[in-house]
Order: C-alpha cells, then sequence, then structure tokens
C-alpha cells in the first residue's frame, strides 16, 4: 500500500522578498519615515490618554525592549504639547511671618526669570541708595536737630534736678551705677571722712532727707528716658521717611509692574515692610575679608544676609514652547520630587528657601512627565511619593529623612504646589500587571493602557515602511544608503526575528542595529551603498559572534561524544528538537529520546519526572501519551504496559511539550518492534487525540538538526518533521532551502500521529 508523504517545496521554507517589487532603486530616492510602524492599537491608547482630562487617567506603556516605546511616545507628545498652552512659571519667595515655611508664586510663563532678576536689581539699589541717602547732609542735619534738641531738653531737666539738689543740701554726681547723691555743705560735696563726723541725728536727717529727694530722680530720669524715646522715634521716623523717599518708587514700580498678580504686590508689601524694619542691615557694612580679633584669634565680621529679599526660581518656561515634555531616567525621590540643599557654615549645616530645588515633576507640571517603571519601582519613595503627588494633585517638597522617620530636624516646609501633568509609565508587560494585581493605587491612577506589539503584518504598505526606516536611519546617522535587494534581506531578516513568514517584527532596535553593521561592512568593502550580500555578511558575523556554545555542542554530536545519530533505523529511539537561548541567541539542539517497554502495569514512566528533572508541562505532555495510547488500543480490554522515557545525555532540566510527539513515536516504536529512521529528527506536541500541535522555535530547530547532518555529511534521506501549523513560521537559512531544493534535506509537515510514524518507519500506519 502506498504511503501518503507529503514533503514541503523550497518555496514554502521561506517567504522571499522581491526587490523588483520596490518602485525605487535605492533608499536614497524614497523619504524616511516619519511615523511609528505597526502599533496602531499603542497609539489609539496613548491619543485617549493624552486627550482625557480626568483624574487617573495616567498611561503606563508597556511592551517588549526596543519596540521603540519611548522614542514613539517623546515624538507623539512632542506634537502634541506644541498646540497646548504653556504653562506658569514657579517660584519660592521667602515667608516674612515664618521663615521655616516658604511660600510658592505662580507667574505667567517667562515672568518668572523676569521677577527674579527685578528682585536682583531692587536688592542692589536698596543696598546701594539706603546707605547713601542715610548719609546725606539733608539727613544728618535734619538727625542732628532731632539729637541736638534732645540734649538739650536733657541738658534742662539735669539743670533741674542739680538746683533741686542743691537746695535740698546735696550736690549730684555720676558714677558706675547711675546718679549719686551726695551730702554738700555751702554747694561743696562732704567727703566720707566729713560725713562721719557728723552727729548721728544730722547723718538720720541726711538720710532722711536723701531718700525723699530719690523720687525727683525718679521722675527726672523718667522724663530723661521718655525724651530718649521720643528723640529715638524720631530719628527712626525720619530714618524711615528718608528710606522710602529714596527706595519706595523701586518698589512701586514693581508693584505697578505686577500688577495684575496679588499674591506678588502682598509679597512686596512685606518686603517694603521688612526693610523699614531692618533699615540698620543695609548701613554700610564691612568689606570682604575685613576681621575683628577676640582672644587672639581674627573672626570675619559678620555680615548681614539678604538672601530673604531673592527669588527662587524651581520652574522656569521662558524657553517653553507649548507643553513641556520631561523624560525622568533616574527617578529617585529628590530627582522626582524635588529636594532641600544644605550647605556648611561654621561646623553646621544650614539651608533656607534659595536650596530649594525643584524635581521634574515641578519641570513637566501643566504638561508630560515620562518615566521608566522599572527604575522608578527600584525607588521606593519614589513610588510612593509619585502616587501621593498624583493622588493629592499637589508636590510637596520634604526630605527623604522624614519619610523615613528616622528623626525629626528642624527643616523648611516650603508650601506644596498644584500639580496637573500627565505622567507615561514606561516598562515591560510583567511589571504592568504584577502592579495591577498587587497595587490597588496602581488600578485607580494609571487607568490607560497602551501596549506596544512586537509583530505587525508583512505587508506591502510595511515594507515600505521597513524601507523607510532603512532611510531614515541611513540620514540621521550618516549611513550608507541601502540598494533595494539589501532592503530586501532587511525585510527576511524581520520575518526571521519575528518567526512568521506572514509577519515583520516591530523590535526595530535590532533591524537598526544590523543596518548599522550592515553598513560597516559596505564600508570596509570601498562601496558607495549598501547591498544584499553586505546584509546577509552583517547577519553572518553577528551570528559568529555570539554561536561559539552552539557550535561546540555539534563539535561534541560529530565527535559521538553527545550521541545523536543521522542515519540507520534503531527501535523506541527518535532525534528531537530543542530550543536552547543563550542571551540574544537561539537555536537548536538535537537530543536523543528513548523508551523502553516491557510487561507490567506501571504505565508510562518519565524517568526526568522521577529525577524532579522536568517541568510541569512536560509532565503533561507525557501523561497525554497515556491519553493516546488508552483511547487508541484500549477500547475494549485494558492495557497492561510498563514503559519508561527518557531524554538521553540531560543533565539539566527539560520543560515544555514540544518533545511529545517525539516520545510517542519512540513509545509505538518500541512497543510494535519497528525501527525508526535516524535520520529524521522530529518536533511537535501531541494531544489525546493523535493530532500534532504546533510549537515554537520551528526554524532554529530544523536549522540546528541540518547543522548536525550537515556536519556528519548529508546523505539525502535525512529531514526533519514539523507540525503542518509550522509551516508559516518557517524562515530558513538559504542554505538549507537550496539542500531541500537539491533534494539533500527534507521538511515534512504532519497532522497526525499516523502520518509521523509513516515518515519514521517507511510503514503504513494501521
Amino acid at each position: 500500500m502506498a504511503l501518503n508523504i507529503s514533503e514541503l517545496r523550497p518555496e514554502e521554507l521561506r517567504r522571499v522578498c522581491d526587490p523588483d517589487d520596490f518602485e525605487f532603486e535605492c533608499t536614497s530616492n524614497i523619504k524616511p519615515l516619519e511615523e511609528t510602524v505597526g502599533q496602531d492599537r499603542a497609539l489609539r491608547a496613548i491619543e485617549f490618554g493624552v486627550e482625557i482630562k480626568s483624574q487617573g487617567y495616567n498611561i503606563y506603556a508597556l511592551g517588549p525592549i526596543g519596540t521603540g516605546k519611548t522614542t514613539f511616545i517623546k515624538n507623539y507628545l512632542k506634537d502634541k504639547a506644541v498646540e497646548l498652552p504653556t504653562p506658569s512659571d514657579w517660584c519660592y519667595v521667602y515667608n516674612f511671618d515664618d521663615s521655616y515655611r516658604p511660600n510658592a508664586l505662580r507667574l505667567p510663563a517667562g515672568k518668572g526669570l523676569e521677577f527674579q532678576s527685578d528682585m536682583d536689581k531692587l536688592l542692589n539699589h536698596l543696598r546701594v541708595e539706603i546707605p547713601r541717602a542715610l548719609e546725606a547732609e539733608d539727613f544728618e542735619r535734619e538727625r542732628n536737630e532731632i539729637f541736638q534738641e534732645y540734649q538739650q531738653k536733657r541738658s534742662e531737666e539735669m539743670s533741674n534736678l542739680d538746683e533741686q539738689a542743691t537746695a535740698a543740701g546735696f550736690s549730684l554726681q555720676t558714677g558706675p551705677t547711675g546718679l549719686m547723691l551726695i551730702p554738700a555743705f555751702q554747694g561743696q560735696p562732704l567727703t566720707p571722712q566729713q560725713i562721719s563726723q557728723l552727729r548721728p541725728e544730722q547723718r538720720r536727717e541726711l538720710e532722711r532727707k536723701a531718700a525723699e529727694f530719690q523720687d525727683n530722680i525718679s521722675a527726672t530720669m523718667r522724663k530723661i528716658r521718655d525724651l530718649e524715646k521720643e528723640a529715638k522715634a524720631k530719628i527712626n521716623e525720619l530714618e524711615q521717611k528718608t528710606v522710602i523717599f529714596a527706595v519706595g518708587h523701586f518698589i512701586d514700580d514693581l508693584k505697578e509692574k505686577y500688577a495684575g498678580i496679588d499674591e506678588i504686590n502682598d509679597y512686596l508689601d512685606d518686603v517694603k515692610k521688612d526693610v523699614i524694619d531692618n533699615i540698620d542691615d543695609f548701613r554700610r557694612q564691612p568689606s570682604e575679608g575685613e576681621s575683628t580679633e577676640i582672644l587672639g584669634m581674627k573672626i570675619p565680621m559678620p555680615q548681614p544676609s539678604f538672601n530673604k529679599y531673592k527669588v527662587n526660581l524651581i520652574v522656569d518656561n521662558s524657553k517653553t514652547k507649548g507643553a513641556p515634555v520631561i523624560v525622568e531616567s533616574n527617578p529617585n525621590y529628590p530627582n522626582l520630587l524635588g529636594r532641600i540643599d544644605r550647605q556648611i557654615r561654621f561646623g553646621a549645616l544650614t539651608t533656607d528657601f534659595t536650596m530649594i530645588k525643584g524635581g521634574s515633576l515641578h519641570r513637566a507640571n501643566g504638561g508630560f512627565l515620562i518615566i521608566p517603571a522599572e527604575s522608578l519601582l527600584r525607588n521606593y519613595f519614589s513610588w510612593e511619593g509619585l502616587k501621593r503627588a498624583i493622588d493629592s494633585k499637589e508636590i510637596k517638597i520634604s526630605e527623604v529623612a522624614q519619610e523615613l522617620s528616622l528623626f525629626s530636624t528642624i527643616s523648611l516646609e516650603p508650601e506644596p504646589i498644584p500639580l496637573d501633568v500627565k505622567i507615561i509609565l514606561i516598562g515591560s508587560s510583567y511589571i504592568y500587571y504584577l502592579l495591577h494585581e498587587l497595587d490597588n493605587d496602581f488600578q485607580k491612577l494609571f487607568k490607560v493602557m497602551a501596549d506596544f506589539d512586537i509583530l505587525m503584518d508583512r505587508t506591502p504598505e510595511n515594507v515600505l515602511k521597513y524601507a523607510k526606516f532603512i532611510c531614515a536611519r541611513c540620514v540621521e546617522e550618516n549611513l550608507l544608503h541601502f540598494h533595494k535587494t539589501a532592503v530586501a534581506k532587511v525585510v527576511e531578516y524581520g520575518s526571521e526575528l519575528a518567526g512568521d513568514q506572514n509577519k515583520l517584527i516591530t523590535r526595530f532596535i535590532d533591524i537598526a542595529d544590523i543596518i548599522r553593521e550592515a553598513n560597516y561592512w559596505a564600508k570596509k568593502a570601498n562601496k558607495d551603498r549598501v547591498y544584499a550580500d553586505d546584509v546577509k555578511k552583517a547577519i553572518d558575523e553577528k551570528t559568529y559572534r555570539s554561536n561559539k556554545i552552539e557550535k561546540r555542542i555539534q563539535e561534541l554530536i560529530g565527535e559521538g561524544t553527545i550521541m545523536v545519530n543521522t542515519d540507520g533505523a534503531v527501535v523506541g529511539q527518535v532525534n528531537g528538537l530543542a530550543v536552547v537561548q543563550l542571551g540574544d541567541r537561539v537555536f537548536g539542539k538535537p537530543s536523543r529520546i528513548t523508551v523502553r517497554t516491557y510487561l507490567g502495569n506501571d504505565g508510562v514512566i518519565n524517568i526526568e519526572r522521577e529525577a524532579k528533572m522536568s517541568g510541569r508541562i512536560h509532565d503533561k505532555g507525557v501523561l497525554i501519551l497515556t491519553g493516546y495510547l488508552c483511547g487508541k488500543y484500549a477500547k475494549d480490554k485494558p492495557i497492561s504496559l510498563s514503559a519508561s522515557i527518557c531524554f538521553e545525555q540531560s543533565y539539566e532540566g527539560v520543560e515544555g511539550d514540544s518533545a511529545s510527539s517525539t516520545e510517542l513515536y519512540a513509545l509505538l516504536s518500541s512497543i510494535a518492534g519497528v525501527p525508526i529512521k535516524q535520520g529524521i529528527a522530529v518536533t511537535g506536541s501531541v494531544n489525546q487525540r493523535g493530532e500534532i500541535q504546533p510549537i515554537g522555535g520551528a526554524s532554529q530547530k530544523i536549522e540546528g538538526f541540518f547543522d548536525v547532518c550537515a556536519s556528519a555529511g548529508l546523505t539525502g534521506e535525512q529531514g526533519v518533521i514539523i507540525p503542518q501549523k509550522n509551516i508559516k513560521n518557517l524562515m530558513l537559512r538559504e542554505d538549507i532551502v537550496q539542500a531541500v531544493r537539491d533534494g539533500k534535506f527534507h521538511i515534512y509537515p504532519v497532522s497526525n500521529i499516523d502520518q509521523g510514524m509513516e515518515i519514521l518507519t517507511g510503514l503504513k500506519a494501521g
């Protein structure tokens, strides 16, 4: 009876891109790509997330590395941001009521820098004009007049007091403790010796009069103090009037300039009041470097600080066109939410509001902030701080030490700034689903998922976009342009990476790498453009750099250390195919699978499972074999069978079900005593009905076995059995396609176990 064996044609093994399908000769004849390719789903999600203004609709962009998430989002947001209004500037100023709580001021975009400059100019005017006004002749004359008036009234009071003392028989003298009342005779004060010679009753009388006269002294001194206070008040009033006259118009001019901003006008009123209250700070100060000597040590003369009149601009949008788009690549707590710096002065750490530094949230306020999710989550306090800021709609600058609550120190508590920003987190799918599962706040604050795909359809439109992408890289990085044959090779490489004849990879980081490397080899060969052989050279060299272990395994197989036969026939033995991934290199590795059957009731024994070397999926695949056998051969009577299945020379864990059909072929061979061709390797999973199911890495598995066969010598009898449904996944190397075309190698697609057994045994199944 003839066998019904089908074999894939060479055209089915690799989907070739025909260069003649292109309407251009070289990428220099087309326009560079200006859009993102194959991400329609993500684009719609981002458009929705950006345009909706409701609370919590921030965006998480997820997908594999290299799909261009960050670049696409940055470019999209920049185009969108130009259409939006430019947000306000923000600055911190001194709080004259509570110096530990600086005030936040909002100004129109560009006004912050202007206001900061105006306040610096005002301070310079104050430091120059106030001392000048206080040293003017008119001021000195009026001040002297007040002082002389005070001195005259004081002298009159003292003269009256002296006359009263003389009339009472005393003389007034000034001592270390104040005025002293000395007994006198005929206007001359008595000496202590003369006083001691007085009779007791005379001394008592003098003491009585002296006690009575003390009231006069006290009353006079009160009048003098009142006169002194009055004089000081007049001088202070004179100074204030002089200062206001000298510099008041500067402050008034600023108030008029910023008349529409009430907060600034209130602040300028506070500045004016504080300047008047602290006029002494503006008098001529000691020059820089001037010192005084204390206990033999030279101590720098202290200089008053005028920082309280400065403006700390933390958000400057003077050069921003539209809304800001900020990318925070290092989202630690200070970089994200701001910080308060300190400096050492005289051995102590000090700070003030001028040392407040804004974070990326401040700079992005009113626009967009892009943050890598993994970096953000590495900084625990950053994640908690970001969520708190989004939820409260305000940015509150605090120190990490306060978040830890390890100790409490006196520090600044800047006024919180209102927050209006759209946050875009960029990360992997794993992090997204982990946060969605474990963090309830995440679901509330990041309601938009933008899922970037790694694959797109291989349509003529997308192939042309591939060409435009190549053109864009050539233009931006000054590379040689690609001939259409080279473009075709890059398109085929995109399908190879996608593992699908009908798809193209959207991990453009890999495509860009091969473009750069092909350019290198073309330049090395002194070519004026990149051709197909340059792209092939780049792919081959990339493979060579990372396939050392793969080649070593093939050598071990070739020398017989790893036992894999590629000719002959053996009962209960099949070559299975596995996929190994080491770094960025994925390759196929043949493995011998053997089965021994014998009388008993133990059923199918998985040696890997018994040795605890297999995973759950592999265990499931082996258990399916029992279901297939019983369903097919034990419908009217039970099966008494013991069989052991083993991956020979396997010294590490086995996982996956792609070898389940291979194991079943070996099991059936062992039961029937029918030998299996060793030149044919097998891959594919099986279900309980005996249907062959698709697997991953089909191309790599075929290539791995082909290299082993080629090393031993192609006989024309060798090949690989694959699932029928994996045909579309084949993008085999050109040398394998040529070997199939020459009849030296064969690829057999099967859809059930019977078809595979016919190919492996050469016998009709059933």
